[in-house]
């Protein structure tokens, strides 16, 4: 499959930014001198990122979601628990984001901002959305909105966490409460509206 031109200039385009981030923030400032690097045109950066810094920050977490998403499908997960699987899920894209550490948290910093909330929003969506599919989840009703609803509101407080670079196993323990936090939440909602739900007809 032939890569999109736009893919490939957004690309060149990440590589030059990524390395000043960590100094200067997803600035849009920052991007421009990164385009200037690449050798991006105006045109050439329109076409890669219309909507500017917003963009280069999706393409960095999609590459980061697709990384994990390769990972997982070449692992056996059958013999994990499912909160295992997911936290497996997790700590791969987690992993994937590793060598831009800094990137990372201060794009996970941008997204509290109210002109970052809802791209962070759609964000966090995706790659709860990847993570509970990796861990097989196949549900239609209610439970699959609830579930990656509940795991993307805890996923802005691990990457935070995570960015600190804390020691593995506090890391690990960190995410089991997270999770399980999210897990009460959710068995506690689910008794509330899943009756409603089911009440008019909604399964």
């Amino acid at each position: 499959m032939t890569e999109p031109p736009s893919d490939i200039l957004r690309r060149r385009w990440l590589a030059e930014l990524l390395p000043e981030v960590a100094f200067e923030g997803w600035t849009e400032e920052a991007a421009r001198a990164a385009a200037v690097r690449a050798g991006l045109t105006q045109g050439e950066q329109a076409l890669a990122a219309p909507q500017g810094v917003l963009n280069l920050i999706d393409a960095f977490f999609d590459a980061a979601e697709a990384s994990a998403r390769a990972e997982l499908a070449g692992a056996d997960l059958s013999g994990l628990r499912v909160p295992d699987k997911v936290k497996r899920g997790l700590l791969a894209w987690l992993d994937a984001l590793a060598p831009n550490r800094e990137a990372a948290r201060r794009a996970a910093s941008r997204g509290f901002l109210p002109w970052g909330a809802g791209p962070a929003l759609q964000r966090t969506w995706k790659v709860a959305d990847m993570i509970w599919t990796a861990a097989g989840d196949q549900s239609d009703d209610y439970n699959r909105y609830s579930k990656r609803a509940l795991l993307a509101g805890v996923l802005p407080a691990i990457v935070l966490y995570w960015a600190d670079n804390p020691a593995p196993e506090d890391l690990d323990g960190f995410i089991a409460r997270r999770l399980a936090n999210a897990s009460g939440l959710g068995q506690r909602a689910g008794r509330i509206v899943k009756p409603v739900l089911e009440r008019f007809g909604k399964r």
